[in-house]
C-alpha cells in the first residue's frame, strides 16, 4: 500500500499539464484559500478547458480583522465574497460542507464526509494543503485548518476512496470507488512543481480583491501581490509551488 503514491519531479514549467480535459476537484479549508494558494494555476487550468469545482470545508467565520467586525453576517458575506471570485476565475460551482472555522479536526467523520463527496464527483485529479508545512516560507506559521484540511484529504483519497471495502454502505447508495489520478499538495513543503503563472497573475488578484473582508485597502493589497514576482532574465515572473503526486490504482 505504500507504494500507491509517487512523485514526480517537473521544475519551473508552464506547460500543458494533461492531453485530455480534467475534472478537478479543489478541497480546503476557508473561502479565499483556493484563490491565495493557486489562483493562478485554476485560472490557468480553466482556460485550457478543464472543470474545476470547490469543496471548502468551513465558511471562514473567523476571518475578522481589524479593518471588518461584521461578525454577524461574516459567513454570507465570506460566501458571496467566494462566489464572486471563483466566478472571475470560470470556477462553477462551489460546496460548502459547514465545520467550525479554526477547529478543524481531522477523524473519521470528516474522512468519510471527503470519501462521500469524491465519489460522488468524481474529479481526477484533487487540489489541497501540504499538510506537513507547518512555516510558510520559513517566515510565518501556517494556519491549523489548513494543514488540517490537507491531511483529512490524503487519508480520505488514499486508500478509501477508491477501495469499496471503505464505507460499503456508500456503494449500495450508488456511490462506487473511484480512483482520483494526481493530487497536488499546494503551499508545499517541498515543491516539485513549480508553475510560471505570469500571464495568469492579474486576474488571480482581480479575484482576490472580490474577497473584500480579508484583503484591506485594494491598493495597498495590489502592491503587495504584485511584490511577489520574481526577476528571471530581466523581466518579473510569478509562479505558483506545488507538491503533485501521482496516485496508482
Amino acid at each position: 500500500m505504500s507504494k500507491a503514491i509517487h512523485t514526480q519531479k517537473i521544475t519551473f514549467t508552464n506547460s500543458q499539464t494533461w492531453e485530455e480535459k480534467k475534472k478537478i476537484l479543489v478541497i480546503l479549508a476557508h473561502p479565499d484559500d483556493p484563490e491565495f494558494f493557486c489562483g493562478a494555476t485554476l485560472t490557468k487550468w480553466v482556460e485550457e478547458g478543464h472543470e474545476i469545482q470547490y469543496c471548502l470545508l468551513t465558511h471562514g467565520e473567523k476571518g475578522t480583522n481589524e479593518d471588518f467586525f461584521d461578525v454577524e453576517h461574516i459567513m454570507e458575506i465570506r460566501e458571496r465574497e467566494q462566489k464572486e471570485a471563483a466566478s472571475i476565475i470560470g470556477v462553477k460551482n462551489i460546496l460548502f460542507l459547514d465545520h467550525p472555522d479554526g477547529f478543524l479536526e481531522v477523524d473519521l467523520d470528516l474522512r468519510k464526509e471527503l470519501v462521500k463527496t469524491m465519489r460522488t464527483i468524481q474529479p481526477d485529479i484533487v487540489v489541497s494543503c501540504d499538510p506537513s508545512n507547518y512555516f510558510i516560507k520559513g517566515a510565518s506559521i501556517n494556519h491549523p485548518d489548513h494543514r488540517a484540511a490537507g491531511l483529512a484529504v490524503l487519508e480520505a483519497i488514499f486508500p478509501a476512496v477508491q477501495n469499496h471495502d471503505f464505507f460499503p454502505e456508500f456503494v449500495q447508495e450508488g456511490l462506487s470507488p473511484h480512483h482520483i489520478q494526481e493530487l497536488w499538495l499546494s503551499l508545499p513543503k517541498d515543491a516539485n512543481v513549480v508553475l510560471d503563472v505570469t500571464a495568469y497573475w492579474d486576474k488571480k488578484i482581480t479575484a482576490l480583491l472580490k474577497h473584500h473582508s480579508q484583503v484591506g485597502n485594494p491598493e495597498e493589497f495590489q502592491d503587495r501581490m504584485k511584490a511577489r514576482g520574481r526577476m528571471v532574465f530581466g523581466k518579473k515572473k510569478y509562479f505558483e509551488e506545488f507538491h503533485r503526486l501521482i496516485i496508482r490504482k
